[in-house]
């Protein structure tokens, strides 16, 4: 099959490296920095040969193709140099996809991609159809199509992710929202960053189908621009009766597909807001598409408890409530997350900066937040942005200080909220690890 690199040996890229190893390809992976333990011992026990702590050049340059994690950039020289010489650099998920005939559901979106990911799962799982889910959540794509075979792919996709793709071709896409996000990785041009997400619908046909929030201006402008080729249904909070669309009547979901009619109503779901009514819609019409019985779908919706490091109620301590959401990495996933908040609410904020504008929250933290805490190594925008605006402001470099002294600021009744609306990259290993520790700091505080 030719020689494979892969660069990057985080879930990935050894996930990739152990498709490639299946298919017959000539495997190597690279990584400019250590390795984590648990990912060496599985390439050693696949005995695949790799390297880290650097790259060797001659190496990546004899590759026939290369398989780039989504965490480097296509800025970097080495990448750049790799591309002019004519070899073929994709994601692991374009990778993946040339091995599986699997039916796919490809999701994207600057939030809600994870919440609508997980609810469409849980609704097929339901329904007792073979899948699974992969991508930006769970395990490799790469392994389990190499390990797994499933017959559905609920995929929960990155800019990143997207930006590596060729061939890639979801059955049905869905288009969350697109807001600034990952400003850092895309010149701070946020058409760029738009195109990387409509990458999702570049291959999809008439046979195929886009999901998309009609709510949300960037996506309809950009698709009255650029129209895609797939069958569209949008989904919106007003109403509307489209042949092919998902709308809220009477507080009730509406999905029209054709002559069908699905109805929920709005107050059976699990999980509340708007942004949720938004991502039940987009999940329950993936589900009706690919003809999951209404009951299976009301009754999924119902028992669907929302996500991990989303706005994740963690209970109180002294009638003081603590919310996880470490997941909010960027402003507008913050501006969901403060705009539900009905009490005096101290903010734990902070982490590492991809271009955000503070400024968009200044009417919701005036309204809603009492008091901020820095989590993060530079915290000058914070205090640029809300110094005027908030009397206390405060800087903490670890998550149990970030706790202690919110929950030192507070009263019977306030809330602390973990809502970041940063990357993690400076104080933690991920979102996850960031969202670990708030709740084990909270858990201390109980004790």
């Amino acid at each position: 099959m030719g020689k494979l690199v892969v660069l990057g040996g985080g879930e990935s890229g050894v996930g990739a490296a152990i498709l490639g190893k299946d298919k017959a390809f000539e495997v190597f992976l690279s990584d400019f920095s250590k390795l984590k333990p648990k990912f060496k011992e599985k390439l050693n026990s696949e005995d695949i040969q790799f390297e880290e702590g650097g790259h060797s050049i001659s190496r990546l340059e004899a590759a026939d193709v290369i398989v780039k994690s989504p965490g480097i950039s296509d800025d970097l020289p080495v990448i750049k140099n790799l591309k002019n010489k004519g070899i073929k650099i994709i994601s692991e998920i374009e990778f993946a996809s040339w091995f599986t005939d699997a039916n796919m559901i490809g999701i994207t979106g600057s939030n809600g991609k994870t919440t609508v990911t997980n609810m469409v799962f849980h609704i097929l799982k339901n329904a007792g159809l073979s899948v699974s889910m992969a991508g930006n959540v769970g395990f490799s794509f790469a392994e389990q199509v190499a390990r797994k075979k499933v017959q559905n792919y609920v995929l929960e996709l990155s800019s990143f992710q997207l930006d590596g793709i060729e061939s890639f071709q979801p059955h049905i896409a869905i288009l969350t929202s697109i807001t600034p996000d990952h400003l850092d990785r895309y010149h701070n041009n946020f058409q760029e960053y738009i195109a990387a997400k409509f990458r999702i619908t570049k291959n999809q046909t008439e046979d195929d189908y886009l999901i998309y929030n009609k709510d949300d201006e960037v996506i309809v402008n950009c698709l009255e621009q650029q129209p895609v080729k797939a069958q569209l249904i949008p989904f919106t909070m007003d109403t509307l009766v489209d042949d092919l669309s998902a709308f809220i009547e009477d507080n009730k979901i509406n999905i029209k597909l054709n002559h069908n009619l699905f109805t929920m109503s709005v107050t059976d779901l699990a999980v509340k807001g708007d942004h949720n009514t938004r991502n039940a819609m987009a999940a329950s019409t993936a589900a009706r598409l690919l003809k999951i019985r209404k009951q299976t779908i009301r009754e999924s919706m119902e028992s669907f408890r929302g996500v991990e490091h989303r706005l994740e109620q963690l209970g109180k301590i002294n009638k003081v409530t603590f919310i996880n959401d470490s997941k909010a990495t960027n402003i507008n996933a913050t501006f969901y997350a403060l705009g539900s908040m009905n009490s005096p609410t101290v903010w734990i904020v902070g982490g590492v900066d991809k271009g955000n504008v503070y400024e968009d929250l200044l009417s919701l933290v005036n309204e809603k937040v009492k008091a901020i805490v820095c989590l993060g190594i530079d915290n000058q925008k914070i205090y640029e942005a809300f110094s005027n605006c908030v009397d206390t402001i405060v800087e903490t470099s670890n998550m149990n200080d970030a706790v202690t002294k919110a929950y030192e600021l507070t009263e019977e009744n306030d809330t602390v909220l973990l809502s970041p609306a940063c990357a993690s990259f400076d104080l933690f290993e991920n979102y996850e690890d960031r969202g670990r520790q708030f709740k084990n700091a909270v858990n201390h505080l109980k004790k």
